[in-house]
């Protein structure tokens, strides 16, 4: 697979030193919140006969920011579904901190932002939020999450005046209001432009830094696995065949010698059979 033009390389390093320069929003909804540890062992899933899954197994320590890459059909969906719970496995167990019970500070935030077109950018942040919430406090902390992902002056406006990358900003201050010990995203970055790509990447890799949750994130794209995570397992056939330690130093550039590198390695993994 040949590398990208050297044009567009230079512009993706000036556009990554712009944002290293330019001030951040504080990407800080509450104090660090306690992430959830998850144990899958030896679980399989079918459908109709087929299996997806078969016999995985894998630990995530709390706080753990994992990736799972992989072909289309090689389970990585599947695997998030049954964390999240809106699957169950055909075999073996997950437990969640020590124990079967799925978390309830657990989110997840798809592909597409999935907002009510009908409630209005606060509105729909709310909805994130537990029924035991009283208004006042929810209100309040809606518009700190949308404070922490740069939206807060949009508070008012309809789903259908916003951008794609601003929609997903949405979607994840829906999934940090709660605070949450879990954040699952599956493929949430995939619909966007290169450019907003790379600034959801960097929001979301600040979030996770000073949040402390456990992330799992199900990408296609190798060089985005290895810019927001710190372990990357390959997934082939619904089985596990690489696990690897990124060990690269954060705030991490998309052209970096050790990110390439890892890059490289993934893939050949994934290319082969």
């Amino acid at each position: 697979m040949g590398r990208a033009p050297l044009h567009a390389v230079a512009r993706l390093a000036r556009v990554e030193r712009a944002m290293s320069l330019a001030p951040r929003q504080e990407a800080v909804v509450a104090s660090p919140t306690k992430g959830v540890s998850i144990a899958i062992d030896r679980i399989g899933k079918s459908f109709e006969g087929t299996h997806v899954l078969s016999g995985l197994s894998l630990h995530v320590p709390a706080g753990e920011f994992l990736a799972v890459v992989g072909r289309s059909g090689s389970g990585k969906s599947t695997l998030l579904r049954l964390i999240c719970g809106l699957d169950q496995p055909t075999a073996g167990r997950l437990t969640f901190d020590g124990g079967p019970a799925q978390p309830g500070n657990a989110r997840i935030i798809f592909q597409e932002p999935r907002l009510l077109p009908w409630a209005c950018v606060l509105d729909n942040v709310e909805i994130g939020l537990k029924a035991e919430v009283p208004r006042q406090a929810g209100r309040s902390l809606a518009i700190d999450a949308l404070r922490a992902v740069g939206l807060e002056a949009r508070a008012q406006d309809w789903p259908t005046v916003l951008s794609g990358g601003q929609k997903q900003r949405v979607a994840l201050a829906r999934a940090l209001v709660s605070r949450p010990g879990l954040l699952l995203l599956d493929e949430p970055l995939g619909a966007l432009d290169a450019l907003t790509r790379l600034e959801m990447q960097t929001l979301l890799a600040d979030v996770w830094t000073t949040q402390g949750f456990t992330a799992v994130l199900v990408t296609h794209d190798v060089a985005e696995a290895v810019r927001l995570a710190d372990r990357i397992i390959v997934l082939q056939d619904g089985a596990i065949t690489l696990d690897v330690l990124n060990a690269a130093p954060r705030p991490r550039p998309t052209r970096h010698v050790e990110a390439l590198d890892l890059e490289e390695r993934l893939l050949t993994q994934l290319m082969s059979t």
